[in-house]
């Protein structure tokens, strides 16, 4: 016999738990099938996000700039330190945050009746769940009136260097290492990349990324992308761009690095290297073989513009789907399913999805670039202003960087915002708000932004879409 439930999920990292939240809030009977387990053997909800992604890589981004800056900065504040680093100290932190956020996440689950089921999920024709319980011990099926598919991403492999777990991980094993390694390679210059490198760059590792393309960044603003390629390479980030890797071979302390550029037939030797080349979707093996479900060429499960797969009563969100791998998108899509489930409506609006890189410093971006406005013809303003002209990033020495305003000529609607520089994280939610709500340029340059701080950035960068900011010299 299968136990009954309205809604049943598989998956419970930002999407997933999120969704089974809020089905459960709307009264609604849910399971939630996930894997993950923790040091103790205790569920561990929250998925890559909050395990071995988003959270360690933040805790650890904060741990090493704190370093950074004591090492380097201290003095000019007028602070006399020497800070030793004691690196099992700082994954111990590392690694509390992630229990507490985990053992937080299974609380909500608990407190709002949310059914969490420890095992491995498959959709079973029928809208039945197989949960495969730790150890492949036993099996046991749940039946649903509604099932949300929510299985996340895992690292994508690279068969020119296969992992062996200690000289070569993925982005998880970079999470762990119990010593600062003196030569690091990464693979990949993207996101995750950039951010892994940045950490252990800290830390004192020479740290040297390897790219196929000849550019940082693509997909960014290219003054963002050239901005922050020059920034890196001056903190000592090393780019290797226009390189194809032919072969790697583990040896005893080293692993050899064989590969090719311009310049012909290159090798490295390097201490550790992180295979950090993106990521795919965990679709594989997630459901029955006789079922029709639709997968795309990238194996990401087919759905519409509110999540629906192929099959009725069926939903896929998150990594699972269409679009950029994040944990917010992921989380918002559970929202809207789990209201769609409800009979409510609700719709996710994909075009004011901000994107993050949390290095030092900080980018961010919400909405098209130049280079998709000038594709699609649209004429447009643009306004921008540095930080360097910002009282509150100069005071806190953070002054690198800009913000840049994209407005439509015509109306003056916000069509993007792109940033780089101290707190964009935190900044890019007011470019969403203005975005969400059809803002002009305009509507932000009325607004008023306190000061000191470095919100008035925005707000000079409105101004000067009409080449009206006031801190902002005009040649």
């Amino acid at each position: 016999m299968s136990e009954p439930y309205d809604v049943a999920i598989i998956g419970a990292g930002p999407a997933g738990y999120v969704a089974a939240i809020r089905c459960a809030q709307l009264g609604l009977n849910t399971a939630l099938v996930d894997d993950w387990l923790n040091a103790k053997g205790e569920p561990a909800p929250g998925g890559t996000c909050l395990n071995v992604g988003c959270i360690p890589s933040k805790a650890l981004l904060e741990s090493s700039l704190l370093y950074e800056k004591c090492r380097h900065e201290a003095l000019e504040h007028g602070i006399d330190t020497r800070p030793g680093l004691d690196l099992g100290r700082m994954m111990k932190r590392k690694a509390g945050v992630v229990a507490d956020l985990t053992g937080g996440v299974r609380g909500l689950l608990h407190s709002n009746g949310v059914s969490l089921h420890t095992g491995r999920g498959r959709l079973l024709p029928g809208l039945q769940v197989e949960v495969l319980e730790p150890g492949d011990s036993s099996k046991k099926l749940l039946s649903a009136q509604h099932v949300i598919l929510a299985s996340g991403s895992s690292p994508r492999p690279y068969d020119a260097i296969p992992l062996d777990g200690q000289k070569v991980v993925d982005s998880s094993g970079a999470l762990a290492f119990d010593t600062v390694p003196e030569r690091l390679a990464i693979i990949g210059a993207g996101v995750i990349a950039l951010e892994l490198g940045t950490v252990w760059r800290r830390l004192g590792s020479q740290v040297s990324l390897f790219k196929s393309s000849k550019q940082l960044l693509p997909g960014l603003d290219p003054q963002i992308s050239r901005t922050a390629a020059s920034i890196y390479q001056r903190q000592g980030l090393r780019f290797n761009f226009g390189t194809h890797i032919d072969s790697a071979a583990i040896k005893k302390d080293i692993v050899d690095i064989n590969y090719r550029n311009d310049e012909g037939e290159q090798r490295e030797s390097f201490d550790k290297v992180i295979i950090a080349v993106g990521r795919v979707p965990n679709s594989e093996g997630l459901f029955a073989e006789e079922l029709p479900l639709k997968l795309d060429d990238k194996g990401r499960v087919v759905v519409d513009a509110q999540c629906r797969t192929n099959i009725p009563d069926v939903y896929a969100i998150g990594d699972l789907v269409r679009g950029p791998m994040l944990a917010h998108k992921g989380s918002e899509e559970g929202l809207m399913v789990a209201e769609r489930i409800a009979g409510h409506f609700a719709e996710l609006n994909y075009d004011t999805i901000p994107s993050v890189i949390y290095t030092a410093p900080e980018i961010a971006w919400c909405g098209m670039t130049e280079s998709a406005l000038k594709e699609k013809g649209v004429d447009y303003k643009v306004g921008s202003f540095p930080f360097a002209a910002n009282g509150r990033a100069k005071a806190g020495g953070d002054s690198e960087g800009f913000i840049k305003i994209l407005a439509d000529a015509r109306t003056d609607r916000v069509l993007g915002v792109h940033m780089i520089g101290p707190h964009c994280s935190e900044l890019i939610a007011q470019a969403v708000i203005a975005m969400e709500y059809r803002a002009s340029s305009e509507d932000l340059a009325l607004m008023v932004f306190a000061h000191p701080s470095l919100s008035e950035s925005m707000h000079e960068a409105a101004l000067d879409v009409h080449r009206r900011a006031i801190h902002k010299g005009y040649v």
